[in-house]
């Protein structure tokens, strides 16, 4: 772990907070006052949070991480997520969509994870299994995936993300035969029908196997997210669902903290609500120094010698609009 560190500091993923979504304009002044970044490209958010705090970054066994956070024991076998995705056809090339945030039916998801499990499983060394609204594939052999969700392809050209190299043919293969068992199933009939972008195909990643569990100091975490309690599982860290708050998270840690709000929840009032807790925890001494990553890839690093900053009145990034 990074020494340099600050223990008693706190990591906090937030709500999209650009395009005029921060209407406070006390905590609009006192972010203006921060140092703001960008985000340069797309990144996993594991991968966000451990560049902050100075921890590896595992290079495959992300879907295993994931698996193991959802059901607090290590897997054992070769697994790869499988994100349910719409890929549109427009003229230059395909486009992928991820489903997840657009709230795929867990009986839907069921039903075709059930269907490829029995249309294309048998006898290949490979299964599909479905954990929630979480979907995976486990293998005998390892198979070349991508390496990111497919929440960091959204809207994007899926070509620049795929696993690329002389053993990618069974990945290919595999993909061709998952999209033309999904071709005009019942369910994606039943989507259209409603207005719904069809699961058309499956994005593979994070393949490989879990960690050996280890012993690593790392700041408590607070998240509802499988992917990174898996990850902090593995070294044997302490992770906790997402109490509600900030003033929650604050209450039950010591020291520094990493947080994440729902993954779902885009609220400006939760936006708002946790911002305040964690001003007034900087203002009070309770934590030294803060990195806010918001969900539109905006950086805020905080500290309290900020707001001697009195001449910064605006930020350009703080009020450009988001494309998502």
């Amino acid at each position: 772990m990074n020494l340099s560190y600050d223990k008693n500091a706190a990591v906090v993923v937030l709500p999209p907070v650009r395009n005029g979504r921060l209407q406070d304009h006390r905590l609009k002044a006192w972010l203006v006052q921060s140092d703001l970044t960008l985000a340069t490209g797309p990144k996993e958010l594991l991968a966000r949070i451990n560049q902050e705090i100075g921890l590896p970054c595992p290079e495959q066994g992300l879907a295993a991480l994931r698996m193991w956070g959802q059901t607090g024991d290590r897997p054992a076998n070769w697994i790869a997520a499988a994100d349910p995705v719409y890929l549109e056809p427009r003229l230059d090339r395909l486009y992928l969509h991820e489903l997840r945030r657009t709230a795929v039916d867990s009986n839907q998801m069921r039903t075709l994870i059930d269907h490829l499990q029995a249309r294309l499983a048998g006898g290949t060394g490979y299964g599909f299994m479905r954990l929630a609204s979480y979907a995976y594939l486990s293998s005998t052999t390892p198979i070349a995936t991508a390496a990111v969700p497919a929440y960091v392809v959204d809207q994007q050209k899926p070509d620049d993300f795929l696993p690329s190299g002389d053993d990618t043919a069974t990945h290919r293969n595999l993909l061709s035969e998952i999209e033309m068992a999904l071709h005009e199933h019942e369910v994606n009939i039943e989507r259209e029908a409603n207005g719904q972008l069809p699961i058309n195909s499956l994005w593979l990643w994070g393949g490989g196997t879990a960690p050996e569990k280890i012993t690593r100091a790392q700041p408590p975490l607070f998240s509802d997210d499988p992917l990174l309690t898996g990850y902090w599982y593995s070294a044997t860290g302490v992770a906790v669902p997402w109490p509600g708050d900030i003033a929650a998270c604050i209450d039950q840690s010591v020291a520094g903290f990493v947080a994440e709000t729902p993954e779902f929840d885009d609220s400006p009032e939760l936006l708002e609500r946790c911002l305040l807790q964690l001003r007034e925890a900087l203002f009070s001494g309770r934590l030294s120094g803060l990195t806010l990553l918001f969900r539109d890839g905006l950086r805020a690093h905080v500290r309290r010698s900020h707001a001697l900053r009195v001449w910064r009145r605006s930020s350009r990034l703080l009020e450009a609009s988001h494309q998502a």
